[in-house]
């Protein structure tokens, strides 16, 4: 009797493999690891990297602390791999079009689904399509890898995870999916689902306390009153790492200093890396080098500095591209830093040892209109700089220092250089906060400081105009200046126009249009998906309503 059963389970088990292997479309990793095996269609967490072959059931977290110092790892453990199960959804499709699907993440909170996410496609290789059983990624971690899952944990948080998550214990719930998104969407079977629970610490409210403005910033000390618990509020927050990776809020009313709040290790003479912001620094040194005669006007093109025949994909499009489309980022190349598979990305630039030739390289794309789509380009603005170095006397390093820094009284500043050691005006340039308050303020005098027109004003106003209106699908509402955004917020049912600076990160000069208000806000978030949607949080719900009158 036992070899007869023992017979029928060889029989049985041979049949599923072969019908396995029959249905697959593509031959998956074998499974060999005793853990994989006993937790088969499970989402499993970890505090740390270990290898799979050395992974214990023990290092499995049931529960996860959400203290800044703590990480949080996320591996899928799969019966089978993903192209295998997108094949059992659409049977007719190719690998490759298979691999134009993904993962779907479904995340809950305490029973209540809070986000619900169709991976991008572009988020795991095809090799791990293919073949993985087990995908393994950081969901939170102070390590700083780039990794997909760190930003689906961040869009997560962004889309009703941060409120959810509150103090106290929660149970957090994935479920995961196959996707194929051809010919239409179709979303397939549970595959693996897991739980765990989170719990979030209570603030520490001495975290929380005002820091006094010392002597010696430079800025004259504002007597206006505002609500301190508001501010007291956002530092727990930002204490608390509910507001992440935040380093400096500095607020200027009437033109006196009325906040200076420090964190993350930060402190008045830090400098801060405040990426694209210094972008906004080459639109106001054009406009110096205007107003002094070296540039005639905004409207000169590019064959007026550069033989674009020695370039490559040379087209007489470019010939014409102005200044000004330059500017205000909607010149007709070929180029768009928000699309990863762009030739003109910045990414590309920045392995190559001439950026302006890599800019002036670029196709033209002949479906655009010059001065009529914008394209956020940041090769675009190295070429700005590289105009002006060549232009102005003694370069751009020196014209810098003698016309816009000196008269501001900034002394401590970093440039970064591009590979020919021209300040790069790409982004990166770097100051302390109360400095690049200095910037906010000059644009918000009009272009005086201290008596003294720095900026013309009508450089001012061209820079403040909304020459065009942004993308709403990659930006939101809002236009563009010259290298300056333009948003409004809403606080109260009212509302406040800004025209601002912005980078990678965070990093914010914000210039109000309607209120006497220039506010800096520094941060280290970079390429994380909350670095801006907190920065919008931090001002509509704490500092405009704690400074507005």
């Amino acid at each position: 009797m036992k070899r007869y059963l023992l017979i029928i389970s060889i029989i049985l088990t041979t049949a599923c493999k072969t019908f396995a292997q029959a249905g697959n479309i593509i031959e998956p990793e074998p499974i060999t690891s005793v853990l994989q095996k006993a937790n088969m269609g499970k989402v499993v967490f970890e505090a740390d990297t270990i290898p799979l072959e050395k992974l214990e059931q023990t290092d499995l977290l049931t529960s996860y602390e959400a203290k800044p110092a703590n990480n949080l790892y996320m591996r899928l453990l799969l019966a089978n791999s993903l192209t295998n199960y997108q094949h059992s959804l659409a049977p007719s499709l190719s690998i490759e079009q298979l691999n134009g699907g993904n993962f779907q993440f479904v995340f809950y909170v305490d029973g209540r689904q809070v986000y619900q996410e169709n991976l991008h496609k572009g988020a795991n290789l095809p090799i791990a399509k293919n073949t993985k059983t087990t995908i393994f990624v950081p969901l939170i971690s102070s390590r700083g890898e780039d990794s997909w899952g760190r930003f689906l944990w961040g869009r997560f948080m962004a889309h009703g995870g941060e409120d959810a998550l509150t103090t106290g214990a929660h149970l957090l719930k994935i479920e995961v999916r196959p996707y194929v998104a051809i010919p239409d969407l179709k979303v397939g079977e549970l595959i693996a689902q897991g739980e765990i629970r989170v719990t979030v610490p209570a603030i520490d409210f001495r975290d929380a306390e005002l820091q006094n403005i010392k002597p010696g910033s430079g800025w004259q000390v504002s007597k206006e009153d505002f609500d301190k618990k508001k501010i007291m509020e956002m530092n727990a927050l930002i204490a608390g790492n509910r507001f992440k990776q935040i380093t400096s809020v500095v607020v200027i009313s009437n033109g006196k200093l009325l906040i200076e709040e420090y964190f993350n290790g930060s402190a008045r003479d830090s400098l801060h890396n405040p990426r694209s912001v210094g972008k906004t620094f080459a639109s106001a040194l054009m406009g110096i080098a205007v107003h002094d005669g070296y540039i005639k006007s905004v409207d000169q093109t590019l064959k007026e500095f550069y033989d674009l025949k020695k370039f490559s994909n040379y087209s007489p499009q470019k010939e014409n591209v102005t200044l000004k489309s330059l500017l205000t980022m909607s010149s007709v190349f070929g180029a768009d830093d928000n699309q990863s598979d762009s030739p003109g990305n910045e990414e590309n630039m920045y392995p190559t040892d001439d950026w302006v030739k890599f800019a002036l390289s670029l196709k033209t794309d002949s479906n655009k209109m010059a001065g009529k789509q914008w394209n956020y380009f940041t090769a675009g603005v190295v070429v700005l700089g590289d105009i002006l170095n060549k232009s102005v006397p003694g370069g751009l390093d020196k014209y810098s220092a003698e016309k816009l820094f000196k008269p501001l009284v900034i002394s401590n500043y970093r440039w970064q250089y591009t590979p020919q050691n021209v300040p790069n005006t790409a982004g990166g340039l770097q100051m302390r906060s109360l400095d690049y308050a200095k910037f906010g303020q000059l644009y918000k005098n009009g272009g005086v400081w201290n008596g003294k027109q720095v900026i013309s004003q009508n450089w001012v106003k061209e820079s403040f105009t909304k020459h065009l209106t942004l993308p709403k699908d990659v930006v939101g509402e809002g236009f563009y200046g010259y290298l300056f955004w333009n948003k409004t917020y809403t606080v109260n049912n009212k509302a406040y126009e800004t025209y601002y600076c912005s980078g990678n990160g965070g990093n914010k000069i914000f210039i109000f249009t309607n209120q006497p208000l220039v506010v800096i806000i520094t941060a280290e978030a970079y390429n994380t998906p909350y670095a801006h949607p907190q920065v919008d949080k931090m001002m509509k719900e704490y500092i405009l309503p704690a400074v507005l009158k």
